[in-house]
């Protein structure tokens, strides 16, 4: 339970999925999580509900008609007499959405109103696997807790500062103008929470800092920060574009796809194969997981190192082709499960990119492992960061800004130490 000397505000954070509903609470300005949990298989016979707060777990096995019911398990979750995070509902301030597409209207979180709710609706046909929930999730918040001030936090927001040569396809100019058909970008929530967090530990300002972010997971995305602003990013239209991933393809030839339907296959089984059976699945036959190929790897299996080689090739073609646009880079964070964790290929990303400035210090890599840090050479003139990432932290700085007009404790430290910065 939050301890009654804590000050602050409590903030509810929804992640609301086709049949799944992930949430935080997080206590702010601390920035402190009290507890968090997920609830699955919703609409499905047997539904569950697992969460945890510091060394009590709940957990519920019913069957979860809908995202209204599973809502107001999660009410009951938080505030169970034995195994809950707060004592009542009461105790929540705000309520941070996790939502997916907010198309080329929304370039930072807003508070929900009429105007944001018609917005997500327009723009299900960008994200239709993703909004619909998205906007679930809102509608059934906004019911049960029509008082309290809710904020959409865009995947697509921080990728709106692109320049359109960036962000327009070679196509004819009608499809952008009539259909919206752009470069989006996605994991905008985590480049963002990154790179920030990146530039505060290396005691940075972001007005002459550039930064390239790689958030590493089963999806994955590189994105090419300067000054604060991203100017780049490989997902694209859809989360399909760019690096190789877990079952992504990631980058192709587009005539590949005409060649195969004129060999029998339809436009829904080839997005299928795209999305669910290619990419590090596709080319190992094996698994989408990166321990899993590499414990192949380790033990001869051909395809599966051809498929980490694969990868890692994918993301250091990034970093470079950003580098270059960039002019200078400053710093270059890995995030996300691979990211984050996999010391291995952070040291195969890293081979060969000492020509643009990027020594990783093997020693320092291999034994920082997944904690947050620094883990290039203390001479290398970009630096390279292992960086946690934290979307739920980040939605939730956003609500108590906008809803409350506070400041974060990030914004807070990085006042004083500018303001120190200036002084010196």
């Amino acid at each position: 339970m939050v301890d009654s000397e804590d000050t602050g505000k409590v903030i509810l954070v929804l992640n609301c999925g086709s049949s799944s509903l992930k949430y935080d609470l997080i206590l702010m300005p601390h920035r402190k999580s009290l507890g968090k949990g997920i609830v699955e298989r919703i609409g499905e016979e047997k539904g569950s509900l697992e969460q945890k707060s510091d060394d009590k777990k709940l957990v519920i096995e019913q069957k979860i008609k809908d995202h209204r019911e599973a809502l107001e398990l999660v009410m009951r979750a938080i505030t169970d007499r034995d195994e809950g995070i707060i004592k009542d509902v009461s105790e929540i301030a705000g309520i941070g959405h996790r939502v997916v597409h907010g198309g080329d209207k929304y370039a930072s979180s807003v508070v929900i109103d009429e105007s944001v709710v018609a917005a997500i609706e327009e723009f299900i046909e960008l994200a239709p696997l993703h909004n619909p929930p998205n906007l679930t999730g809102i509608q059934v918040a906004r019911e049960l807790m029509p008082n309290l001030k809710q904020v959409a936090v865009f995947d697509t927001a921080f990728h709106q500062t692109m320049p359109s040569h960036a962000y327009l396809y070679g196509l004819p100019r009608k499809f952008y103008e009539e259909f919206k058909i752009r470069r989006y970008g996605f994991h905008g929530t985590s480049h963002r929470y990154v790179s920030a967090r990146a530039v505060e530990l290396c005691r940075r300002h972001p007005s002459n800092t550039n930064v390239i972010s790689c958030h590493l997971g089963n999806g994955g995305s590189v994105t090419a920060i300067a000054r604060g602003k991203s100017i780049d990013t490989s997902m694209g239209f859809t989360p399909l574009e760019g690096m190789i991933m877990g079952t992504r393809s990631g980058d192709l030839d587009p005539a590949i796809l005409g060649f195969l339907m004129d060999r029998g296959y339809s436009s829904k089984d080839l997005i299928k194969m795209l999305n669910k059976e290619s990419g590090l699945l596709g080319l190992s036959g094996i698994s989408n997981d990166m321990r899993d190929l590499e414990k192949a790897a380790e033990e001869g299996n051909h395809r599966a190192k051809e498929a980490i080689d694969c990868y890692a090739y994918r993301v250091r073609k990034y970093i470079g082709a950003y580098a270059a646009n960039l002019i200078k880079v400053d710093i270059l964070v890995f995030t996300g499960g691979i990211g984050q964790n996999g010391w291995r290929m952070r040291e195969r990303i890293c081979k060969r990119l000492e020509n643009l400035g990027i020594f990783l210090d093997h020693k320092l890599n291999k034994e920082m492992g997944s904690k947050e840090g620094i883990v290039s050479e203390a001479y290398s003139p970009v630096t390279v960061a292992v960086i946690p990432t934290n979307e739920e932290l980040q939605i939730a700085i956003d609500v108590y800004e906008l809803a409350f007009g506070g400041e974060s404790a990030f914004r807070r430290r990085q006042t004083d130490f500018n303001v120190g910065m200036k002084r010196s």
